[in-house]
């Protein structure tokens, strides 16, 4: 009996004990399945937490706004617009058909639309739809739909609307700026975006009372005041629109630059488009600012420069004549001239500009290395297109794409450089755009100095202060003060004699210095080598003062359907407009002498 009981208890306590085991056993799991989370994943499960709970938001810079100038007064030309983008959380959304029905209407999209945005996978933030309006945005919140919210952000209008359009560029739908002053300043404009990290509840709405929630102002975009002049410009508009119509060409640029700061005060193009609809151009290239984008060759305009040069070398003087034979044969290719020049006779430095004389710029180019085409003469030319006027490289204006142009390599091994230079000094084989030519040809009626053309006139910073910028000079020796006065008689001879010939528009009062030169360039043919036959581009550049040049402007009509040389016909009537409207607006100041 007490055997048999014995045995009972002790079974029975065996029992008791696998069961306790047991139990410490699950308490030992628990106790290391927590340490494991509370402490070896602690950061892991933390994190999860808070990803799903703790919501970060960007807060928007404002973006800096862009004026123009009306004499002393700043005139916007760029605002910004407050609309809202409406997005979604997916993961808060629980019924998305319902929210979708009565969301779809308020943005103008399909019930099945929205619905695919709500269900989507994998994702805490869609956009339902963006520049929604106040009203709109209110609606949509007033439905009180977990994980629906809304942002406002600014967008840009324009209330000076198309005017200087290829200088701005715009601001597309993600923010970022395109083109003109919107790209190339972007970083200036667009400022430091704000962020928000909130603690929400279970619709995703932040909860204020929140220890956790932390926030980072945003710093606003600085503002811009352009150089240009609101006068110059929409007149300047006015004109090329006009001729462009008259002359039935392929585009205008012309760009009015004061030679004794860099700064622009006017420069546009033609045809242009509407920055405030930019979605629906077609062409592309209309969102260009063929002034500093399209680089060309400038014909017969450069020969200013051409002439600046070898008088600065010392190898020519202002009066120094010649025995133009008419002709030069280099290379076995014949070089000629393009309007009557007399036949060979005696000419002058001044008769190759008012003639236009391409057999005289061939002859300063040989007078540049002794009376001969040489490896001297080509390197002194080159080192005028590169050196002095900065040919070849942009000019670093404040636009996005600018052209670097093209100067031809000192490649003395190429047995056609003495050919490819000769022509350089007529102005082909090499290209440049409008902008190039602006700088370079006020290099040398401003006594000598190469200012950084610039479309800034100040900025204003995010907390009101406005700082102005100052004229950069890259080069101080283009030519010298010397060369500098004696190019204005030679360049004012050129208008004068356009006007004795019949050019009644160059006609200009005894009270202002103006003085150019017209080109009328062949146009490569891309396709079949060589030059297109009677097709040209029209070229000035020139300048308006009383004093002292006050104003530079250079003009580019490309392929002007004219009777005649399309820079006499094309370009030179376009100058001829814009120095009779600065000189008629009281732009330019008349002499004191």
């Amino acid at each position: 009996m007490f055997d048999s009981n014995f045995r009972k208890q002790i079974v029975s306590n065996k029992r008791i004990n696998a069961t306790y085991l047991i139990i410490l056993a699950i308490f030992v799991i628990f106790a290391i399945r927590l340490f494991y989370i509370q402490v070896i994943h602690y950061g892991s499960y933390k994190a999860d937490a808070e990803n799903y709970q703790l919501k970060q938001y960007e807060i928007p810079p404002v973006r800096g706004q862009i004026n123009i100038l009306n004499g002393e007064t700043i005139v916007p030309l760029v605002l910004n617009q407050t609309l809202y983008t409406v997005y979604a959380d997916p993961s808060y959304v629980k019924d998305a058909s319902s929210a979708s029905d009565k969301i779809a209407s308020l943005i103008g999209k399909t019930s099945s639309d929205v619905n695919s945005l709500l269900t989507k996978k994998n994702t805490r933030y869609v956009v339902l739809a963006k520049k929604v309006s106040e009203n709109v945005s209110k609606q949509i919140l007033g439905l009180k739909i977990p994980g629906i919210g809304a942002i406002a952000q600014t967008y840009r209008i324009y209330p000076q609307g198309s005017l200087a359009s290829q200088v701005l560029g715009f601001v597309n739908d993600d923010g970022q700026g395109e083109y003109g002053i919107e790209q190339a300043l972007n970083s200036k404009l667009t400022g430091i975006p704000g962020k928000i990290k909130a603690v929400t509840d279970i619709n995703g709405i932040p909860l204020a009372a929140s220890t956790s929630n932390t926030q980072t102002s945003p710093i606003n975009g600085s503002s811009i005041n352009l150089s240009l002049d609101l006068g110059m410009q929409s007149q300047m508009e006015q004109i090329i629109a006009s001729e462009y119509t008259k002359t039935k060409s392929q585009g205008i640029s012309a760009i009015i630059m004061d030679p004794n700061t860099g700064q622009i005060k006017a420069m546009a193009n033609y045809p242009t488009y509407d920055p405030g609809n930019y979605q629906n151009v077609s062409d592309l290239n209309l969102f260009q600012n063929a002034s500093v984008t399209n680089a060309i060759e400038p014909g017969s305009s450069i020969k200013v420069l051409t002439t600046a040069a070898a008088l600065n070398l010392g190898v020519v003087k202002p009066d120094t004549t010649y025995a133009d034979p008419a002709k030069w044969i280099i290379d076995k290719t014949s070089i000629t001239n393009i309007e009557s020049d007399g036949g060979a006779r005696q000419q002058s430095v001044s008769s190759i500009l008012s003639l236009s004389l391409n057999t005289g710029a061939v002859w300063l180019l040989m007078q540049m290395g002794g009376g001969q085409i040489t490896d001297r003469s080509i390197t002194n030319w080159h080192d005028y297109l590169v050196g002095h006027y900065n040919f070849g490289k942009p000019t670093n204006i404040e636009q996005g794409y600018e052209s670097d142009g093209l100067i031809p390599k000192e490649n003395f091994s190429d047995p056609s450089i003495d050919l490819t230079y000769a022509n350089t000094t007529f102005g082909q084989g090499l290209l440049v755009t409008d902008l190039q030519m602006a700088s370079a040809v006020s290099s040398i009626v401003n006594g000598g100095k190469y200012y950084q053309p610039s479309l800034v006139n100040s900025f204003i910073g995010p907390d009101g202060k406005q700082v102005k910028t100052k004229p950069k000079i890259i080069n101080k020796n283009v030519v010298s003060p010397t060369v500098s006065k004696q190019m204005l008689p030679l360049m004012e001879n050129v208008v004068n004699t356009y006007y004795h010939e019949g050019y009644n528009f160059m006609n200009f009062s005894p009270d202002y210095i103006v003085g150019g030169k017209t080109g009328t360039a062949q146009i490569a043919d891309i396709v079949k080598g060589g030059y297109k036959p009677n097709i040209f581009n029209g070229t000035y550049v020139g300048f308006v003062g009383g004093d002292k040049p006050q104003y530079v402007i250079a003009v580019f009509n490309i392929e002007p359907n004219v009777p005649g040389y399309a820079g006499a016909l094309g370009g030179q009537p376009v100058f001829a407009d814009l120095a009779h409207m600065l000189i008629n607006e009281g732009h330019v100041q008349p002499k004191t002498k």
